[in-house]
């Protein structure tokens, strides 16, 4: 009966992570999965272990994916508030070593605020997704999801 716990919680948290959104999201996924994985081999109590390696390794995942996130949004920040229309600006994170492009459109009024749309690429998948910013009244672009 504990096996099935445990083999349920990973299955829960293996599933949670393939729609998961963004690094941090990912980050706490892993984590979780290493974290329960860990916790029911080194544990006594097995699904004790599981849910304790699970707590713990997901808060740890999610701090260190959230770190990517806010390096790669700060680097979005910069394109949008930088660069001209349509002149694309590439980085590469630090941590996880993968290379991305913004390239910012032509910015635009609504809703009172300062709007610009972007395009965000992964160079080495390809894929690409169009975002939406707007700037507040201190110069900082927030990205609408």
């Amino acid at each position: 009966m504990k096996h099935t716990a445990v083999i349920t919680l990973l299955v829960c948290f293996l599933v949670a992570g393939f729609g998961c959104a963004n690094k941090a999201q990912q980050g706490a996924t892993v984590g979780g999965l290493a974290g329960a994985t860990i916790g029911a081999l080194t544990f006594k109590d097995k699904l004790l272990g599981a849910a304790v390696g699970a707590g713990v390794g997901t808060l740890m995942g999610y701090i260190v994916g959230n770190e990517w996130d806010k390096h790669d949004e700060a680097q979005v920040q910069r394109t949008l508030e930088t660069n001209r229309s349509g002149q694309p600006s590439s980085w590469t994170n630090p941590d996880t070593g993968s290379t991305y492009s913004a390239t910012p459109k032509e910015p635009y009024m609504a809703e009172n605020r300062v709007y610009r749309d972007v395009v965000i690429k992964d160079e080495k998948t390809g894929e690409s997704i169009m975002a939406k910013a707007w700037r507040d009244d201190k110069g900082v672009w927030h990205l609408k999801q």
